[in-house]
């Protein structure tokens, strides 16, 4: 079975946030390309189970507009059932488990979930608690008590879920070197020092395993 207690979760890696064509591309996201690949293959080696997040946004969400301020509101992007939602081949979860976020699962659902090494929770707002209504019962029904947290992006969707995994007494580490951050936007590092959160490189993972 995976390693207990110990979850590595995989934010947003998507098309339109990880390539220069995409929709709504992060700077420089392609240059962590190789370390999001080292990371998915160590989780397959490994046998450790990965929670990977996924915008999946249909025309009325929320945080879509025309006009956008690139704040709190952003361009169409990872559209569902578009190419630009697709994971990139670095951290394609093979055999994924999705979770949907138009509704509630029952308790025997979700744990029946947690058999999947690869978890692909969809949501359609930034923050992966609040986007999708089973993530926090997904958390739970795992219980781990160290979480590595890596992708896109650092300051808006990695943020909303190192700070909810962290609400819960997990112990959260980010692999700084495999995240990259959107422009104009206040980076959550100092948040993150209060809340506990560890950054650490890639390199040294195994010493935190």
């Amino acid at each position: 079975m995976f390693k207990k207690e110990l979850l590595f979760w995989n934010v947003d890696t998507q098309f339109d946030f990880m390539n220069k064509e995409g929709k709504l591309y992060v700077p420089d996201s392609e240059l962590i390309l190789p370390l999001l690949k080292r990371l998915t293959l160590f989780a397959k080696e490994a046998n450790i189970q990965v929670v990977n997040t996924a915008d999946h946004h249909f025309p009325d969400a929320k945080e879509l507009s025309d006009t956008p301020d690139f704040i709190s509101t952003f361009p169409p992007h990872c559209m569902a059932n578009t190419s630009g939602e697709a994971y990139v081949d670095e951290t394609f979860p093979n055999e994924g488990t999705v979770i949907k976020w138009d509704r509630l699962y029952s308790d025997k659902e979700i744990l029946e979930l947690t058999v999947s090494r690869n978890l692909i929770i969809f949501k359609d707002v930034f923050d992966v608690f609040e986007g999708n209504p089973n993530t926090l019962s997904l958390v739970k029904a795992l219980a781990p008590k160290k979480v590595f947290v890596y992708g896109v992006t650092t300051n808006v969707c990695v943020d909303c879920a190192v700070c909810g995994l962290a609400s819960q007494g997990i112990q959260v580490f980010v692999i700084e070197n495999a995240i990259k951050e959107l422009p104009n936007i206040p980076l959550p590092f100092e948040k993150w020092n209060a809340l506990g959160v560890s950054r650490i490189k890639f390199s040294e993972i195994e010493k935190f395993l």
